[in-house]
């Protein structure tokens, strides 16, 4: 079983997937995931809109439903007795579920036993880290209790769960093998309509619809700034396919952009080649600046949450930065505009900036050499596959 929760992990959990099945193709896969993942090849038995919310007030809200999805998923553990169940991201749910597990002693059905001996218990990993070294480092005490083997993205957390005496495997990042262009960036706009010869900017403000209520009003305000400065620029906003396109519409339909239809274009079609036509991009903090780094493109990093799950993580967290690429770099290479400092002029300002410092692309590509080499994904199924005999 494979557990996801959200869009990015859709993602990440599907290159797994896929990676098992080329190296094992009798492995049955089921799981809480997106598209991504039942394109793979997994049996999908909730989707990853059930559990796409983040912060302290929005579980709250969303409590009775996520509390079904959690019962609904240890009862199909009870029902099909997994080999193992493999982790993904979304610590808050994946980690009660862990402990869950481990504390029902759930077993695997599909081990020959001889008389007597009693069936292997499920084997829990845990793919993509839970952020331990933002905040809390000690929680690995408590994940080393609830999980057999993590297998984690980048060098430092192998560091970081290796000193605390866990079983951890370093893959590398499978972003390195998925971000691939098809179509360059001319054809990308001829085909939305846009001009190969303005300066094209991007909007992704981020994969839950919670962001894009919070991110896009003001990247579209921060778009018409840009658009007064330059008449010479357009702009593509990237749909994530976890969001209804009605609330982008009705978003849009309440700022300027609502009459101009030949300036701004929603994007619904492959990622990577969206990016890659941008010449610079208003990204909401997550996977997507490492997604937006990889295709070496500047970009201004935002981020909005409610204002109790702002007040927490801000006494919480205690490295300076919380966009990725910046993170992994270990400098600012993109600026960052949390909260209040979100607001249209502060973004188009930046924008502005990035646009004309060609210093950033060479800092991205460093980045880029930075996360691994290609077969993250075939890596980690082997570590997966191994570790199951």
């Amino acid at each position: 079983m494979i557990v996801a929760g959200e869009a990015s992990g859709d993602m990440r959990a599907a290159g797994l997937a896929r990676a098992i099945k080329e190296l094992d193709p009798s492995v049955q896969l089921t799981g809480i995931g997106g598209k991504y993942m039942r394109e793979a090849g997994v049996e999908c038995f909730c989707d990853i809109t059930e559990l796409a919310v983040i912060g302290i007030a929005e579980v709250v809200k969303n409590f009775s439903r996520i509390k079904k999805v959690f019962e609904q998923t240890l009862k199909t553990i009870d029902e099909t007795k997994p080999d193992a169940v493999i982790l993904v991201d979304y610590p808050g749910f994946n980690l009660r579920l862990a402990a869950e597990i481990k504390k029902k002693n759930y077993h695997s059905n599909n081990k020959t036993c001889h008389s007597g001996e009693s069936r292997n218990p499920i084997k829990i990993f845990y793919y993509i880290s839970p952020q331990v070294w933002a905040w809390r480092e000690k929680r690995v005490l408590k994940i080393k209790t609830l999980v057999d083997r993590m297998i984690v993205l980048f060098p430092f957390e192998k560091e970081i769960y290796a000193k605390y005496g866990m079983t951890v495997d370093y893959v590398g990042h499978p972003l390195v093998d998925e971000v691939i262009v098809d179509k360059d960036q001319t054809e990308v706009l001829k085909a939305i309509g846009l001009s190969a010869h303005k300066t094209t900017i991007g909007i992704m403000p981020g994969s839950r619809a919670k962001e894009v209520e919070r991110h896009l009003p003001c990247m579209l305000e921060a778009a018409q700034i840009l658009f007064n400065q330059n008449k010479e620029r357009q702009f593509i906003l990237l749909k994530s396919s976890a969001v209804p396109m009605e609330l982008y519409s009705s978003v849009i339909a309440r700022s300027a952009f609502q009459r101009r239809s030949n300036l701004l274009k929603i994007y619904d079609g492959p990622t990577y080649d969206a990016i890659n036509a941008m010449d610079c991009a208003m990204v909401a903090s997550g996977t997507a600046t490492l997604e937006t780094a990889l295709l070496k493109k500047p970009m201004v990093i935002i981020y909005k949450t409610s204002w109790l799950t702002y007040w927490l993580a801000k006494s919480l967290i205690k490295i300076p930065y919380i966009g990725l690429v910046n993170i992994v770099a270990g400098k600012k290479i993109a600026e960052e505009l949390i909260q209040n400092d979100a607001n249209a002029i502060n973004i188009a300002n930046a924008v502005e900036t990035a646009l004309h410092n060609p210093q950033i692309v060479e800092e991205l590509s460093a980045v880029k050499a930075s996360l691994g080499e290609p077969g993250a994904s075939l890596r980690a199924a082997r570590v997966v596959l191994q570790a199951l005999n």
